[in-house]
């Protein structure tokens, strides 16, 4: 990974860990992936060997680490920002953390029975990145583990707008916070998990109220708002979750979701 690349997530995290006018948007985060991940991993027996893929979210809150705590003997946590690591490992200071590249896994093949992986690989600049990541995170499993991953869904007209403008003007605007790259429809993410040997057995979208106008909302909240009208907005944001049941979830949902088991062979 080029150190530009390095730093940008170093400073983007510190940036966000400095002021809490994210606060919002990283609980509804938090709330969605929970409520995803909470029914897609194992229950009735605890993985021996889980592997997350960054810690972006738990260096700004809880992100999912109770929840993988309670389903896995053994969580590994990765993640290229040394600043993010640390940020996490103080808040969790059993958390087996290890500063890595998700490109280049430190790990034997077959290490892991679940690899978590929530918008991490949305974060490359081609759709052959990603591929090559889940390439690597094949690799990484046993015959038989499950891969729980999430992406920006190319299918979402915001999410497909954003992607044909500039990186740096959307930046520069603050329509974007950090660097956003190739991503998937929820068909394509399907077919590339099959030709790569997985096995997909469900697949989701959420996080249907735009995102940029949350954040907007977010910002104004933050400046001027309450608390209370914070908790309030909290609610009318998580109500539109209830269009993940229809057929159009792969087009209003701003996030696509794939559990997949890795195939022998």
């Amino acid at each position: 990974m080029k150190p530009r690349y390095i730093k940008h997530w170093n400073k983007t995290a510190d940036n966000w860990r400095q002021t809490d006018q994210q606060k919002l948007l990283r609980s509804f985060s938090d709330l969605l992936n929970l409520s995803l991940f909470d029914g897609w991993l194992p229950s009735t027996k605890k993985a021996e060997r889980l592997l997350k893929t960054d810690l972006f979210d738990e260096s700004l809150t809880e992100g999912l680490c109770p929840l993988l705590f309670e389903r896995a003997n053994d969580v590994i946590c990765i993640d290229l920002s040394i600043s993010t690591v640390i940020s996490a490992k103080n808040r969790y200071p059993l958390l087996h953390a290890v500063v890595a590249d998700v490109q280049h896994l430190p790990f034997a093949p077959g290490t892991f029975d679940v690899i978590v992986s929530n918008s991490t690989l949305d974060h490359f600049k081609t759709s052959a990145d990603v591929i090559a990541s889940l390439k690597g995170l094949n690799l990484a499993m046993r015959n038989g583990a499950q891969l729980l991953v999430t992406l920006d869904n190319k299918t979402n007209p915001i999410i497909w707008l954003r992607n044909l403008l500039p990186y740096k003007l959307l930046h520069k605007l603050g329509f974007v916070p950090y660097y956003v790259g190739a991503t998937f429809s929820a068909h394509r993410l399907k077919r590339v998990l099959r030709e790569l040997n997985f096995s997909v057995l469900d697949t989701a979208a959420f996080w249907h109220f735009p995102r940029v106008i949350m954040a907007g909302i977010a910002l104004i909240i933050h400046q001027f708002g309450s608390e209370k009208l914070g908790h309030g907005l909290f609610n009318i944001f998580l109500s539109f979750e209830s269009l993940s049941k229809l057929p159009t979830r792969y087009i209003t949902g701003q996030f696509v979701a794939a559990r997949a088991i890795k195939r022998s062979g």
